[in-house]
């Protein structure tokens, strides 16, 4: 058994311990401390709460919170006047709860005995801070949270600098993984670099509650990454299974060993020797890096790309409005940085050289070849069966790249797909990470759990996400399919969105209030949503003038 099972059932052990003693002296039957559910109704009675508490208690994260609110309560209706052992006692709950029950030093006095004590603002204040983030934390792990876009991979629909609210509700909300963390945190601590904001000493099963709605093609989505379940402390915002492809193809060169039939062995050395260099941190997949995309392929579509084009189920895919590639510029003369600020191209690189790379979409394309300074703009496509190792599922014998890929079905709950040899790469990050099994290769027979296998099942739904900035995205295209259980929620909202190139406070106020489509230009309703707002509040600040003049 794991040192943090026993560690786990030694808390519960001793929390249940020290209920039996205080129920005891608060004149409860010792046996009720032991009965779940029960024992918080009894709990709730003993400190004056309202019994709806008792569904606060249920709710995973939110129930961490409000244990420590009930140990506070209960401390206070003991002889304990000492700020310190009262804060000594929230932190280390479970030891209080075993000195208030069993050392005779401390008497149970009931709730009229910390009544009779004056309210200060100080305890307002914490009541009151204490529900705002339990109510907070409720509606950010259930409803709606708050993103950011972080890099340029869904320019120019999405912009690094927009703030972005996630319907959690849309796909079904997440119960989480790991319960044990600190509030408004995602996996690291502030002002910290890579300092776990989280314990994994509790770690709930899967459970999702019903969605409103299913992700369609052109959804734009957040999930927890794929690759994030292992990443690089000193490069986190590169997919260490990426590294580690690099790693192997740059061994393989040095050894002068085929990539391809020495894979095995390769991908062992390439794994020790990027552990060597680097720290290596292991996450919960609700702890992952969130990603946002746009979903191309549901379960069950077949996904195409040719010369940059998707294609699904061997039909055009509709193109984002903004969608965006690189493209090699002739120049005449050098670009100014006003005339690329003008045209809206943020993606430029060789500034100084005179044929740089420029990210474009159909309209800044279009104004570009306008400008004198242009002599030529052609395309950057990667042709048609030329391999690239990096472009899931890493297979010569599939000579797919970033603008032609497929055909690919995206896997379905349900469907069953032949198994060998020759396809298990496909599948073995499904089979093994997620979907929890044993999966070996033998010679030419693959093993699952131990037990020879021809076919296999899939246990969840996937799906296939791309960038709009379809040549500054890491993808589906390289790392493979987005399980169900990594999907975190629905983008639907900018509520803010500001850019580093316009000064203070760098507010793009056309992008304020505005809602995410299906690939539109996003229409902002700052205007009917600020007026409104700002005239209600100047109104309820006057509301006694004009009450006084009625």
């Amino acid at each position: 058994m794991e040192i943090k099972w026993i560690v786990n059932i030694l808390v519960l052990l001793l929390i249940h311990a020290g209920l039996f003693g205080v129920f005891r002296k608060a004149g409860k039957q010792g046996w009720e401390a032991f009965v779940p559910g029960y024992n918080i109704c009894i709990w709730l009675k003993m400190v004056d709460r309202p019994w709806w508490w008792l569904i606060l208690m249920l709710i995973p994260g939110v129930n961490i919170m409000m244990f420590l609110v009930l140990v506070f309560l209960t401390i206070r209706n003991f002889e304990v006047d000492s700020i310190g052992k009262t804060i000594g006692g929230v932190v280390l709950s479970p030891l209080a709860l075993i000195l208030l029950g069993f050392q005779d030093q401390y008497r149970w006095m009931g709730n009229d005995y910390w009544k009779k004590y004056e309210r200060t603002t100080v305890t307002e204040w914490s009541e009151a801070i204490v529900f705002a983030v339990v109510a907070a934390t409720i509606i950010r792990s259930f409803f709606v949270e708050a993103f950011t876009i972080p890099t340029p991979s869904m320019e120019k629909s999405l912009l690094v600098g927009d703030y972005l609210f996630v319907s959690k509700v849309s796909y079904g909300s997440k119960v989480p993984n790991t319960p044990l963390t600190v509030p408004f945190t995602h996996h690291t601590l502030p002002l910290t670099d890579h300092t776990p904001s989280y314990s994994t000493w509790i770690q709930l099963p899967y459970m999702r509650f019903p969605a409103i709605g299913s992700v369609k093609n052109n959804d734009v989505v957040v999930f927890n990454f794929p690759e994030g379940d292992t990443v690089i402390v000193q490069r986190q915002s590169e997919s260490y299974y990426g590294i580690v492809l690099d790693t192997m193809h740059t061994i393989a060169l040095s050894m002068k060993m085929d990539p391809e039939l020495n894979r095995d062995a390769l991908m062992k050395m390439a794994r020790e020797s990027v552990a060597q260099r680097y720290d290596l941190v292991v996450r919960p997949i609700d702890k992952c890096d969130n990603y946002v995309k746009r979903c191309i392929g549901i379960p069950g579509d077949k996904i195409e790309i040719r010369s940059g084009q998707v294609f699904i189920n061997d039909k055009m895919a509709k193109n984002p409005e903004l969608l965006q590639f690189s493209y090699q510029l002739a120049l005449r003369s050098p670009l100014s940085q006003q005339t690329l600020d003008k045209l809206d191209i943020t993606d430029f690189y060789g500034q100084q050289s005179s044929y740089p790379v420029a990210m474009l979409n159909s309209k800044n394309l279009d104004k570009l070849r306008n400008v004198n300074a242009v002599a030529d703009i052609q395309p950057l496509l990667n042709p048609a069966n030329e391999y690239d190792y990096r472009a899931f599922p890493h297979m010569p014998a599939l000579p797919w790249n970033r603008d032609n890929y497929g055909p690919i079905v995206v896997p379905k709950e349900g469907v069953t797909v032949p198994l060998n040899k020759s396809n298990v790469r496909m599948y073995e990050r499904i089979i093994r990470d997620y979907e929890d099994n044993k999966l070996e290769v033998k010679g030419e027979q693959v093993l699952v759990n131990g037990s020879p296998a021809t076919s296999y099942t899939f246990k969840q739904n996937y799906y296939f996400m791309m960038g709009d900035n379809r040549h500054n995205s890491l993808d589906s295209r390289f790392w493979g399919f987005v399980p169900h259980d990594h999907v975190v929620g629905k983008a639907v909202f900018i509520w803010l969105s500001r850019a580093t190139n316009r000064g203070f406070p760098g507010i793009r106020f056309e992008r304020v209030f505005s809602f995410i489509n299906n690939g539109g230009n996003s229409k902002s309703y700052f205007f009917w949503i600020m007026v409104p707002l700002l005239a209600g509040i100047w109104g309820w600040n006057n509301r006694r003038r004009f009450i006084t003049k009625r």
